[in-house]
């Protein structure tokens, strides 16, 4: 029955699989006109881009295509669901354990999706390989809704009937890998400000009108990942205002700027803390997707204040685009290698980066090489062996370095050295911007 919870688990989240689908299916991404190529880039932005999307493909579950590139993956899981007679076989491991989880997997999903729409256009060549990526997690979702009785129905009106947080009836099983501890407020106004992004129904815009403070839109929260999804919704809701000109739903360019104002250092209403090495820093357990999230939403509102000729007047420091987009390069270099460690924190970029990280695939021998089953008891000997992984995840953003900027490297801190799927997707869009800013692509 365990493939059933995962198949639940997704319920909230995947009020933005239809929008999403069809907002990337038959988008226009535009090149960002506004900006200009400088005459130097301290990091190849499109080699990181190269690899931050091929990191997926190591993350694959399910049987595997013929043009599968990293080869020591190989076909797993290829059972899931027939317990319960349906087929959940595929989609994306979301960290470094053998396990798929609905909740993150969306919001994964969700976001590579967001990173090809603002800046697909800029990325040329990954373009394909991007869509591959999302398609591969939206074929499996699009199997979890269609048993009866979970989400077989329209799920935007499923979660809106049936609120409360997916993990308060599975919380025995979800929990503590994904408890949904922001509760289900964040959802709904996300999924709505989808599902207004990719269809223009006026229904969903009412929602947001009628429903948009009681689900939290001008809550003070500033951080956006996998489990609180507010920032995200007000990011995405100003552009409707900024760059549509909706002009009633010009409420979510103040809330959209608080955000701003919250995490851009040296301004009167900044709450940020950031390491010696100037890393923004939220938590000690994979705190570098906080990093790949803030980046992103900094790149994208840039984009949108550009297009309407604004900035962001924090507590009277004038915070311009320009400063958002400096902000966000600082992140991904010291990502990349601009850190008091001088290593990258992406795996298989430059020459210095993790070698033992938390993921079982990589740290286990390949099946092509050890095609025998491997016991437990010697698979924990590999775990605390201090030998480097074996199988190298080329892309994998791990959880990063700790708030005095240190990273010891091993293999049992699943906190600083475990990649996960949503470190990486809005990444994605952020190394496409730095690429084609610098002239990469």
């Amino acid at each position: 029955m365990a493939f059933f919870y995962y198949l639940s688990c997704s319920k909230l989240a995947l009020l933005v699989l239809l929008c999403f689908t069809t907002s990337l299916l038959h988008c226009s991404a535009h090149s960002d006109h506004h900006g200009h190529h400088p005459h130097f880039a301290s990091y190849n932005y499109r080699d990181a881009l190269t690899k931050s999307i091929l990191f997926f493909e190591g993350q694959r579950s399910g049987k595997l295509p013929p043009n599968q590139r990293i080869t020591w993956r190989r076909n797993s899981a290829l059972s899931d669901g027939s317990a319960l007679h349906v087929d959940l076989v595929g989609g994306y491991y979301d960290a470094g354990d053998n396990v798929k989880f609905g909740f993150p997997m969306a919001f994964t999903t969700t976001m590579l999706s967001w990173s090809v729409i603002e800046f697909g256009g800029l990325m040329k060549g990954e373009l394909q390989n991007a869509r591959q990526a999302i398609r591969w997690a939206t074929n499996y979702l699009l199997k979890a809704t269609a048993y009866p009785d979970t989400i077989f129905v329209q799920v935007f009106e499923f979660a809106d009937k049936y609120r409360g947080s997916y993990s308060d009836g599975l919380k025995n099983i979800v929990c503590p890998f994904y408890c949904s501890y922001s509760g289900y407020q964040d959802e709904l106004l996300w999924g709505a400000a989808w599902l207004h992004r990719a269809t223009k129904n006026s229904f969903y815009l009412n929602y947001i009108q009628r429903n948009g403070q009681n689900l939290g839109a001008d809550q003070s929260d500033n951080t956006f990942c996998w489990d609180n999804k507010h920032v995200g919704a007000r990011i995405l809701l100003s552009k409707a205002f900024l760059v549509q000109k909706l002009q009633s739903l010009h409420d979510y360019k103040s809330h959209a700027d608080n955000y701003i104002c919250s995490v851009v250092p040296g301004t009167p209403m900044s709450q940020a803390q950031y390491t010696p090495g100037g890393l923004l820093f939220t938590m000690s357990d994979s705190n570098m997707q906080y990093v790949t999230s803030t980046s992103f939403l900094l790149v994208t509102y840039a984009k949108y204040l550009t297009s309407a000729h604004l900035a962001v007047n924090c507590g009277g420091v004038l915070v311009t685009p320009k400063m958002l987009r400096n902000l966000a390069k600082k992140q991904v270099d010291y990502l990349l290698g601009d850190n008091p460690l001088k290593m990258s924190y992406m795996v298989g970029y430059g020459t210095r980066y993790p070698q033992r990280i938390h993921h079982r695939g990589s740290s286990l021998p390949s099946m092509v090489v050890h095609p025998t089953k491997i016991q437990c008891s010697s698979g924990f000997s590999m775990y605390n062996s201090q030998n480097p992984n074996p199988n190298i995840l080329v892309g994998a953003v791990v959880g990063g370095p700790d708030q005095h900027d240190n990273f010891p490297d091993q293999r049992s801190d699943y906190e600083q050295s475990e990649p996960a799927t949503y470190i990486n997707a809005p990444l994605v869009g952020s190394l496409a911007y730095l690429a084609h800013s610098f002239g990469q692509l």
